[in-house]
């Protein structure tokens, strides 16, 4: 596997509450997007991939055999970060109202399996067609399906970034979870908003049909998304599948 990763807290924030975790020989990847105020978010987002990481470092993952066990997994690792934030969260009154969102996606046997809270993304592309994987937690997204707004409307739409799920904002936490197969030269994207809010699908075809390495591609969409306006902070981690991927 091909991985590239790269953080940034682009043009108009003061400091990074977005965190990402790679840990290649487990091939688990995590991108998280806090909120809150002060500091607050940034904690939220760096407790949550560091929570999950160390329980997969104290509990291997391989031993989660099939999709309901790696399904169970996850969410027990999930629900224990959670914990800890929402935990923090009520003792310390800096931390008052901090949460973050969460994208997992973990490679095996041919598939990659999704864990997501809230509206960081990831997206597959493969033959020229490119797919978002996860569902957004999000108000104007609850609206969409509901038939009250489009797409189009969602996307100018100024309540757009207000979510309805996060880590840390409940005692408890259900995440979605999916499942795709994965081909060789397969281009996986894990990001927060600060990226699909800045870069357009075409922006983002157009770089990874460059073929360039991901480690590239990452450098190229944040320097895009800076370019058109950098709002917020942007993350990503950018992963190419190769035939180890499939013939583990």
């Amino acid at each position: 596997m091909e991985v590239g990763f790269k953080t940034d807290k682009g043009m108009k924030r003061q400091n990074n509450e977005d965190a990402c975790f790679v840990m290649l020989p487990e091939k688990v990847f995590l991108v998280a997007d806090g909120v809150g105020g002060g500091n607050a978010g940034e904690i939220a987002s760096r407790t949550a991939v560091s929570e999950i990481a160390s329980y997969i470092s104290n509990n291997p993952i391989k031993n989660a055999i099939n999709k309901y066990a790696i399904v169970n997994y996850f969410q027990d690792a999930i629900e224990k970060a959670n914990s800890k934030i929402y935990e923090m969260a009520v003792k310390y009154k800096e931390n008052k109202g901090m949460a973050t969102t969460l994208v997992a996606v973990y490679i095996k046997d041919g598939k990659a399996y999704i864990a997501n809270v809230g509206d960081s993304r990831v997206y597959l592309f493969r033959d020229d067609e490119f797919l978002q994987l996860t569902e957004d937690h999000t108000y104007v997204n609850t609206l969409v399906k509901a038939g009250i707004l489009t797409e189009a409307q969602a996307a100018v739409d100024s309540r757009k970034n207000i979510i309805t799920k996060a880590l840390g904002a409940d005692v408890t936490v259900e995440p979605d979870f999916f499942q795709v197969d994965v081909s060789c030269g397969d281009v996986l994207i894990l990001c927060t908003d600060g990226l699909y809010d800045e870069v357009s699908e075409e922006e983002l075809i157009d770089v990874i049909d460059s073929e360039v390495s991901m480690s590239i591609l990452c450098n190229q969409l944040i320097e895009i998304a800076n370019t058109n306006g950098g709002h917020d902070n942007i993350t990503l981690i950018s992963l190419r599948v190769t035939e180890d991927d499939i013939n583990e």
